[in-house]
């Protein structure tokens, strides 16, 4: 478990948020963070404001990271590169989460380690890790500039031109009442641009292998692009299923077997590929070192 109590005791009265920056050598900010997120508790009390005088026995709860041996491919003083495999998350979504990528990148990197940017879940690939909070705040501001190029590969339905983009602005969506899409094509939505090469077709089973580059960022965006261009990628819950296939998969009832039969794969055929940039004068052109195959 990632999560565990820090238990000590306080004998004089102290404030809150500053006990917590003494222990932890932790500024000012991050330690009231620490109460907000409801994790400090005197003699079994949550505390819940920053300034009380508290004295007692402490519980803090902190995240304390388990390797599982998923080391980075890269490293430099500034940032990691790691090569995340289908089926882990980035952070841990509750306390109870098992195993997230930010136990290896705690255990890699340092405390202040962190993601400059997010994949889903079931999306393998290359994730970009900052070293410290300055560089994290470099790193995310490259992404949102769009200095950072990226690649992804995945496998689809059909046989694809040789090379297309989708110029398509896309919307987040809020009624879940008739379909699960998380977002959808509409004139009322952000900008979304995708360029497309087809690295070749397999005839026999009906699917293409595709390099895909975002010039956006929108969430699910080459999802949802290919989806509109009756493309959708194997293996794709949400787009390109029914109603009740969608639902089935995110109530948790859906078997493996159901999947591979309805939509050609177990798991969402995308991978991060590659990740292109220039970092204190250096250029950095990194690919995944994982064989991307259904």
């Amino acid at each position: 478990m990632p999560f565990i109590y820090d238990t000590f005791y306080q004998k004089e009265p102290i404030l809150a948020f500053s006990l917590l920056m003494r222990r932890y050598n932790i500024p000012m900010r991050e330690a009231q963070r620490l109460i907000d997120i409801k994790r400090l508790y005197v003699n079994n009390k949550l505390i819940e404001q920053k300034n009380e005088q508290i004295f007692g026995e402490i519980k803090v709860l902190r995240f304390k990271p388990i390797s599982r041996g998923l080391k980075p491919i890269f490293k430099s003083r500034n940032f990691l590169v790691f090569d995340k495999p289908s089926g882990v998350i980035i952070h841990p979504k509750k306390i109870e989460t098992p195993y997230s990528l930010l136990d290896e990148i705690r255990t890699y990197g340092t405390k202040d380690s962190n993601a400059a940017h997010r994949i889903d879940k079931e999306t393998s690939g290359l994730v970009l890790v900052s070293m410290n909070k300055e560089d994290e705040v470099i790193l995310k501001r490259m992404f949102e500039e769009k200095k950072i190029k990226k690649s992804y590969l995945a496998f689809v339905k059909g046989e694809t031109k040789d090379e297309f983009e989708i110029d398509l602005p896309i919307k987040i969506r809020k009624d879940y009442s008739t379909s699960k899409h998380k977002v959808e094509i509409s004139n009322d939505g952000k900008k979304a641009l995708t360029k497309f090469k087809k690295i070749y077709y397999d005839k026999k089973r009906d699917i293409s292998l595709i390099e895909a580059i975002p010039i956006t960022g929108r969430t699910h965006q080459i999802r949802i692009h290919l989806f509109h261009v009756k493309h959708p990628i194997l293996g794709d819950p949400l787009y390109g299923t029914t109603f009740e296939f969608a639902t089935k998969y995110l109530d948790n009832k859906l078997s493996p077997k159901e999947r591979i039969e309805v939509t050609g794969a177990n798991r969402l055929m995308l991978h991060a590929n590659s990740l292109e940039f220039e970092f204190n004068g250096l250029k950095y052109i990194l690919k995944s070192q994982t064989k991307f195959k259904i």
